[in-house]
């Protein structure tokens, strides 16, 4: 396997997914299909490839030294870059639908995406905090308004 053209490959495929969820607001149908489900498991197949065909014997799950000694291999090197990039687009691009279910504006997502585009977790987080946030406040504004 010739790591760097495989690294390219998958890395350019999920920036494409990226930037259609920075278009979701203009095409937000095309954004879903395309960077929520097409892209990720175009990913998901590279990775069950990479699993599947260049399998890595050392290392394991069992432990931090046994996960480390794991990831000194390339093979499961690019499965986990594989995997990150999959499932952290997967990850943006059900932020975008849920923002959209919620009616929250995309100027609230948008500093979201980037998060986790690099920090997937923290990405998800932000967006969980935003969305709290917001149900309070739009709480607190109801409440104020029943109550004049």
């Amino acid at each position: 396997m010739n790591y760097e053209t495989v690294f390219s490959s998958v890395s350019v495929l999920a920036m494409l997914g990226w930037v259609m969820l920075l278009m979701s607001p203009l095409i937000p149908k095309w954004s879903d299909r395309i960077s929520g489900y097409a892209i990720p498991a175009l990913l998901a197949i590279s990775y069950v490839a990479i699993v599947g065909f260049f399998p890595v014997t050392e290392g394991g799950y069992g432990s931090f030294s046994a996960v480390a000694q794991l990831f000194s291999n390339p093979n499961a090197v690019m499965a986990g870059w594989v995997h990150f990039l999959a499932f952290d687009l997967f990850v943006g691009a059900w932020i975008c639908r849920s923002a959209r279910a919620k009616n929250m504006s995309f100027w609230l997502v948008l500093p979201c995406l980037p998060v986790t585009f690099m920090l997937g977790p923290a990405g998800f987080l932000v967006f969980v905090a935003l969305g709290t946030l917001r149900s309070a406040v739009g709480a607190d504004a109801r409440r104020n308004n029943a109550a004049v």
